[in-house]
């Protein structure tokens, strides 16, 4: 059974009493909200043959089946590998089971995430089918990334906008999800997560704390040459790319903004404020813009999956970085 959060109730309440449903949605927010869950609880509603008020029953032959995971009537469109494009012929697999009776004689669902991770020719091949669906089929697409998305398949879907938790509603569920880290590590973890609550749990799980203190002192070190930016790419060879690129985004705009309002209450986290308001101080306007347009081309790269040489371009970012004080 998918967890139900909070922050949810209101939707959950819109969507679960719809007397008719659209033949596709488009659940679209941040990462680490719980769309998945979201998504997953509708399905449920949605097959159940004896829904119980808003809910799924648990009881009948489908909830039972949904559960097993051997549900005939479904189908879960994802990567085949983490971080992976979805491919047309997975797609392929989907339009040939749309277009199938449901053997349960009720509805079929489809779940697909996330959205973005399918190239343009899986997307293409995706639109019939959302467009005009055979039989009572519903298609739940979830896409943390919407602005990835063809104006084709947004266009035809019920775009539904997921609520990202209050600062409170976020901080209260992680005291529970992770009761064993303190509270002023909870809060760093949202922080890091961009006010998400789940992103927060799973990079408590992926060890982010830790990989931040180690890029926080590598940073610290390269600008008092005291490590050179080919040994910093060595050692952080294994940390995710897009984290890294999300931090250095991070620490570019906190620099122009404090550029441009000198406000000392705006400098971001603890342990990089000191280092961003030196950097914001020595650095030529103009440079650092040229680095955060540079930066966020390389993160688009990273975030679109291309063929990167990871420690070239790590390298490459260092190297930048370490130039950015002084004349430009």
């Amino acid at each position: 059974m998918a967890e139900a959060y909070p922050w949810q109730e209101p939707l959950w309440q819109q969507l679960a009493s719809r007397p008719r449903h659209a033949h596709a949605y488009l659940l679209h927010g941040p990462a680490g909200i719980g769309k998945r869950d979201l998504a997953e609880r509708l399905m449920a509603r949605l097959l159940c043959q004896k829904p119980d008020s808003l809910e799924a029953c648990g009881q009948c032959k489908a909830c039972h089946l949904l559960a097993a995971g051997t549900h005939p009537d479904v189908f879960v469109l994802e990567p085949e590998e983490a971080d992976k494009a979805i491919k047309v012929d997975q797609v392929r697999e989907l339009v040939s089971f749309v277009v199938q009776t449901a053997q349960l004689g009720g509805r079929k669902v489809v779940l697909l995430e996330p959205v973005e991770a399918m190239n343009l020719n899986s997307a293409n091949a995706l639109l019939k089918s959302l467009e005009e669906p055979s039989g009572d089929t519903v298609l739940l697409l979830v896409s943390h990334q919407p602005s990835r998305l063809l104006p084709t398949v947004k266009s035809r879907c019920v775009q539904q906008a997921c609520p990202l938790p209050s600062p409170q509603q976020s901080l209260a569920w992680l005291a529970q999800a992770l009761p064993e880290v303190s509270d002023e590590q909870r809060g760093e973890l949202l922080a890091l997560a961009a006010g998400s609550p789940l992103m927060a749990r799973r990079l408590h799980a992926q060890g982010v704390l830790e990989q931040r203190a180690l890029v926080v002192e590598g940073v610290k070190k390269l600008l008092k040459q005291q490590a050179s930016p080919s040994q910093l790419a060595e050692a952080w060879k294994t940390l995710p790319m897009a984290m890294l690129f999300d931090w250095f985004c991070d620490w570019a705009q906190l620099m122009l903004r404090y550029q441009l309002s000198r406000d000392e209450e705006g400098l971001g986290a603890a342990d990089m404020r000191k280092v961003v308001q030196y950097l914001a101080d020595k650095t030529p306007q103009h440079k650092l813009l040229a680095m955060q347009d540079w930066l966020l081309q390389q993160r688009q790269k990273v975030l679109g999956k291309a063929n990167l040489n990871g420690a070239l371009l790590l390298e490459a970012l260092l190297v930048q970085w370490a130039s950015l004080p002084g004349p430009g």
